[in-house]
């Protein structure tokens, strides 16, 4: 029975660390439930300029237009579920926002 603790005291260290380390990279701290181990977390993305991508886009005859398209799909707001398994892993998942 001790042993069956102490996996779940070093599990829930490993969680604790996961989300820790999340936020240290910048992620926001939106939900947490420590008796059911998850959490959720997000970050927002950088602000593009469209404008300015649009003039760029313009000079160079539509080729910066694919570069524009990447930056606008990679500054989106991002949210993570960092939860624990029935094994006492530690798992990360992308949430979808609508």
């Amino acid at each position: 029975m001790k042993g069956t603790q102490l996996i779940n005291e070093e599990s829930f260290q490993n969680f604790s660390k996961s989300i820790a380390n999340k936020i240290h990279k910048g992620f926001i701290l939106e939900e947490l439930n420590d008796k059911l181990p998850f959490a959720i977390l997000s970050k927002k993305g950088k602000q593009i300029n469209h404008g300015f991508n649009f003039l760029i886009s313009c000079f160079t005859f539509g080729l910066w237009f694919i570069p524009w398209i990447y930056l606008t799909y990679v500054s989106k707001t991002k949210k993570i579920l960092v939860a624990l398994d029935e094994d006492g892993n530690v798992f990360q998942e992308d949430c979808y926002i609508g």
